[in-house]
């Protein structure tokens, strides 16, 4: 996960749909990472559509980011 070492980007790697919702609720994850060989099309396709339509939370996730942004 390389790209979490450049300021702004936090990167997720999402298996199914629920983890790119979590990551992107949750983490406010902004660049989206998958496996070729370990998610098939159908599953890819659901995982990027889970993701364009997810959006943060904010509120008690909040804080998490601001921890992250600062170090």
């Amino acid at each position: 996960m390389a790209a979490n070492r450049h300021e702004g980007i936090r990167a997720a790697l999402c298996h199914d749909a629920y983890t790119a919702t979590v990551a992107r609720g949750h983490n406010d994850a902004n660049v989206l990472c998958f496996g070729e060989r370990i998610v098939g099309r159908g599953v890819a396709e659901s995982i990027l559509d889970a993701w364009i339509a997810g959006s943060f939370d904010g509120g008690r996730h909040a804080g998490r980011i601001a921890k992250i942004e600062r170090s």
